[in-house]
């Protein structure tokens, strides 16, 4: 048995019956906990401040505020865990924005429950997950130029640095505490903060910012 305690999940999504479907598919796994359920943005807004989840699943297509306002109110709102879009939309630019916005992965509601089950665990776990039909989509988005210059490195803290070495890994702020021997809630400060001073708004982001940066 693992002493790690179990992903804590935020659903966010306008249909109930989806809501319910996937609720039931990850309540069989002891490694994930539904936390809750969100029906609108503003909802979702008020849940994750109040259940600090590990994980947000977000519908695009919503009624009032759609997934990429309430995407980008989320990180303004300093949300640093890990946000994926779960949608029926495989267009291009809604795929490009919603990275743009700071989202840390894209599925379709139509992959097999196996399959989305796994990618929502992966993505616990700090993996960026995609639907194989956007890999190309995706990867286009994240090889966008790197416009910060190596100075900007010196903003950090040494304690936010070895963080961003760990988020470019891949390492979920939990891996991240029990790697640093600190609490989860001071792994996520630092990520709230070097977010912001490399003016990066996701995990997805940062990661992709370092490996850049490493390899100059």
């Amino acid at each position: 048995m693992s002493s790690i305690e179990p992903a804590k999940i935020l659903m966010v999504d306008d249909h109930p019956l989806l809501r319910k479907g996937l609720k039931q598919l990850l309540e069989f796994e002891d490694d994930i906990e539904v936390v809750g359920e969100a029906s609108s943005g503003a909802e979702a807004l008020i849940l994750a401040e109040q259940t600090d989840p590990d994980l947000i699943t977000l519908d695009l297509n919503m009624q009032g505020m759609d997934g990429l306002e309430t995407l980008r109110a989320l990180r303004a709102q300093g949300m640093t865990c890990r946000i994926v879009m779960l949608t029926v939309s495989d267009s291009d630019e809604d795929v490009l924005e919603a990275i743009r916005s700071g989202a840390d992965g894209y599925l379709l509601k139509d992959m097999d429950p196996e399959d989305l089950l796994e990618k929502l665990k992966d993505a616990t776990v700090g993996k960026m997950v995609m639907s194989e039909k956007l890999t190309q989509v995706l990867a286009t988005a994240l090889r966008k130029p790197n416009k910060k210059g190596p100075n900007v490195i010196s903003n950090l803290t040494s304690r936010e640095y070895e963080i961003l070495k760990l988020i470019s890994k891949g390492m979920s702020n939990k891996l991240i505490a029990r790697e640093l021997d600190i609490s989860d809630g001071t792994v996520k400060v630092h990520v709230k903060h070097l977010l912001k001073k490399l003016n990066l708004r996701s995990r997805v982001e940062a990661a992709v910012w370092m490996v850049n940066y490493q390899s100059k």
